[in-house]
């Protein structure tokens, strides 16, 4: 004699019409105080058995009002939607765009308490074909963080995206800096640009990109103090950012740089060219304050800088504008005074690197010496070639 499921173990029964099997479990009441129950059907009993355990668990696991086809599009609109509200409308837009051009069209239909690390593996597998690494890391990610929010909210029990490894994927734009005539070069020919002073400030002292954007006249002294001790040189003030809310990427970005000479006179002449400029389109100016403006004084952007670079140093020997970029005079900085056996430490303060590693591992190509000096200190203890020639 068959024996009666215990109250609270759901119920099973034959659905003729369907010629199905029928899983139901009552889950308790809702707000309203109607019964929530959860029904499952399948085409053997074996099968209905375990959709009703799988429902009792989870509702044991304080999962019973997680839809059953939520999906992993579900599960990214949502975190698009609500989980983004404090970033800056482009990296929105960026991440917007990962989304809909890789995540979902590959995952999208699946369910979302289905989903596998299986599933995503193969998913990165397939991207590392046509991908580089740094984009990989970005579709993880933003699979990630929807996945991490619905698990937050009861839609799902576990993250499996955390359990999968990123593959390395194809080389992306290797970085690059100007050599030292490179950089004198590209100092001369812009001198006929508006981005002139802009160009001397980022090579000159690594400040970033997205940091003299919105650097202000209130930030620069060109003057210095020579009535208290120790002296204050003329220097910028590094405090702002481009980023949402126009904090720095970490406390110790926020630094104030000394301005050499050549700086000093560039920014001069800058802001005096700067007040004719406001002169010549009268009402058509818009004050901000900023050191570097389009031509009416509105913010430069990423791409305003991008194209006024490359227009710039057109005509440099060596050089293909296409190729290089603004940030590159930070990578340039960086390997002149690693050129020039600056300690590792010194160039990651005047950066703004929160430690040497953070210095090492991106301008890895650019510090040359540093890792040199173990050959040329042991040179100098066991002797090298002139040494051993000099005593035989």
């Amino acid at each position: 004699m068959t024996r009666r499921r215990s109250r609270g173990d759901g119920g099973l029964h034959w659905d003729a019409k369907r010629q199905r099997w029928i899983a139901t479990a009552s889950l308790g009441y809702d707000g309203s105080g109607k019964r929530i129950v959860k029904r499952g059907s399948v085409r053997t009993k074996t099968e209905a058995k375990a959709k009703l355990k799988e429902v009792l668990r989870d509702y044991e696991d304080g999962l019973a009002i997680a839809p059953t086809g939520y999906t992993v599009r579900d599960a990214v609109n949502d975190w698009l939607t609500y989980g983004l509200a404090a970033l800056d409308k482009d990296t929105v837009s960026n991440y917007r765009s990962m989304c809909d051009k890789h995540v979902v069209p590959a995952l999208g239909q699946h369910k979302l308490r289905d989903l596998s690390a299986d599933d995503v593996d193969k998913w990165l597998a397939s991207k590392a074909k046509t991908h580089s690494t740094r984009t990989l890391r970005l579709m993880h990610s933003c699979l990630n963080r929807a996945v991490k929010r619905a698990m937050a909210r009861d839609k799902v029990k576990r993250n499996v995206v955390e359990l999968c490894s990123i593959p390395r994927g194809l080389e992306g734009r290797p970085s690059k800096s100007l050599t030292f005539n490179q950089a004198e070069a590209v100092l001369i020919a812009s001198e006929r640009s508006a981005l002139h002073a802009y160009i001397v400030v980022a090579l000159l002292t690594g400040a970033r990109t997205e940091e003299l954007r919105p650097m202000t006249w209130d930030h620069v002294d060109l003057e210095g103090d020579t009535s208290v001790s120790p002296v204050v040189p003329p220097h910028i003030a590094v405090w702002r950012s481009v980023r949402a809310g126009g904090d720095t990427k970490t406390r110790k970005s926020r630094r104030t740089l000394a301005l050499p000479e050549r700086c000093i006179q560039a920014l001069g002449m800058h802001r005096e060219l700067q007040g004719w400029q406001r002169l010549d389109v009268g009402d058509r100016w818009r004050e901000h304050g900023l050191v570097f403006t389009s031509a009416v004084g509105t913010p430069l952007d990423a791409a305003n800088s991008r194209r006024a670079f490359r227009q710039a140093i057109k005509g440099v020997d060596g050089l293909t504008p296409a190729e290089w970029t603004p940030r590159e005079l930070r990578h340039s900085f960086v390997s002149l005074l690693s050129d020039r056996g600056i300690p590792l430490e010194e160039i990651s303060r005047l950066v703004g690197h929160s430690s040497t590693a953070v210095t090492e591992e991106v301008y890895r190509k650019q510090i040359r010496p540093v890792v040199q000096s173990g050959a040329v200190a042991m040179d100098r203890i066991f002797g090298g070639d002139a040494d051993r020639q000099s005593r035989s």
